[in-house]
Order: C-alpha cells, then sequence, then structure tokens
C-alpha cells in the first residue's frame, strides 16, 4: 500500500480559457549586455582641462577676426588743392595705419582758429584725429603716442615745413635733413617739446 507521503503531488490544472500559458523568458547568451564604467575621480579634472583647452581654440578664429577688422584711427585734413608735400604726408599716414579724409580748402588759417591750434605754430595744412589738433609734418609715430596717452592737450604741431620731416623726405629734397621738434600744445597755447628729431 503506498501512503500519502509516497505519491507524487497532483498536477495542478490552471484554467488558461483557451489560451495558451504564457512562456517564460530565458535570457539568451547572444543578448548584449551594457557594460558602464565607473569614473575615476581623476578623469574629472582631466575632461574639464580638455574642455577648456578646445573651448579656447575654438575661439582664436574669432579673435584673429576681431582683430583684423579694428577700425584704423581717421585723420581729417584741411590742405590746399596744389600742395605737393601735403599729399607725401597723407601718403606717409596711409602707410603707418592711418585712414585720412581730405578737405580741399584755399585757406587753413579759419580751421586753425576753429581747432584752438595758435596762429604761431602755423604750417601748410592742418588735420584733426579723436578730438586732437595736428598742424604740420606730424610723424606717425608721435600721433600714436599721442592717441596712446591721451594728454589734456589741443595737440601736436610742426610749425614751418622742416626738410626731413615725413612729406619733406623726398626724393627732390636729395636726402637734405634739419633737426626740428614735435610740439605738444595745451589748452592755454602754451608749448613743450614732445620729440625731438635730429
Amino acid at each position: 500500500m503506498i501512503s500519502n507521503c509516497d505519491r507524487p503531488p497532483p498536477l495542478v490544472r490552471r484554467h488558461t480559457h483557451g489560451r495558451r500559458p504564457a512562456a517564460q523568458s530565458i535570457p539568451s547568451p547572444f543578448t548584449r549586455t551594457k557594460i558602464v564604467m565607473a569614473q575615476r575621480p581623476e578623469d574629472k579634472p582631466v575632461s574639464h582641462a580638455r574642455r577648456a583647452i578646445a573651448a579656447g581654440l575654438a575661439l582664436l578664429p574669432v579673435v584673429a577676426f576681431a582683430q583684423k577688422t579694428v577700425a584704423k584711427p581717421v585723420v581729417q585734413v584741411w590742405k590746399t588743392p596744389t600742395c605737393g608735400c601735403c599729399e607725401d604726408w597723407l601718403s606717409h599716414l596711409k602707410n603707418n595705419g592711418f585712414d585720412v579724409a581730405v578737405h580741399n580748402v584755399e585757406d587753413t588759417s579759419d580751421v586753425r582758429q576753429k581747432v584752438g591750434m595758435p596762429e604761431r605754430f602755423a604750417s601748410c595744412h592742418t588735420g584733426v584725429v579723436q578730438g586732437y589738433a595736428l598742424e604740420g609734418h606730424v610723424p606717425a609715430r608721435e600721433i600714436k603716442r599721442l592717441l596712446r596717452e591721451k594728454p589734456n592737450a589741443v595737440g601736436l604741431a610742426v610749425p614751418a615745413m622742416p626738410i626731413g620731416s615725413p612729406g619733406m623726405d623726398g626724393p627732390a629734397y636729395n636726402g637734405r635733413h634739419m633737426p626740428y621738434d614735435v610740439l605738444l600744445i595745451r589748452r592755454g597755447g602754451q608749448s613743450s617739446v614732445y620729440q625731438s628729431y635730429s
């Protein structure tokens, strides 16, 4: 006689009402497993550094473009129509990084009066750049210095037309040169030597 303990457990049939029992999902050995690597703490500064370098390199073309598009200082110049040395001085300015706007007049004395340049410092042309007056054959080097230092002054003057100054140094002068001073003209009309050329 078989006891109840020796009998196998009865099969329990679940009512599926005509549906097949759901198959169990068995993981396939070919299923790809995404492996996530933990980021090491020492990797983070390197990542930030690389991003900073990449960002800096990306800005280089922008900076270079901005430098190329910086506007040149514009010198407004009043001169007589037939002044040849004035034209040579204008070429000197253009060759040294300035733009020029020329106004031909019969007399420059009215312009000097308007910009505050005393008549005793007069030359053959008068200019204005960024609020400063320029009288005569002022070297571009001193104009750049003036705009950099921005003194409280009327501007610069090279009285008369000294041979060897910019615009007075062409082939017609056969290399001749005479010493001259670039003067800084103060608001009250006083002057001081800004730079000497010998």
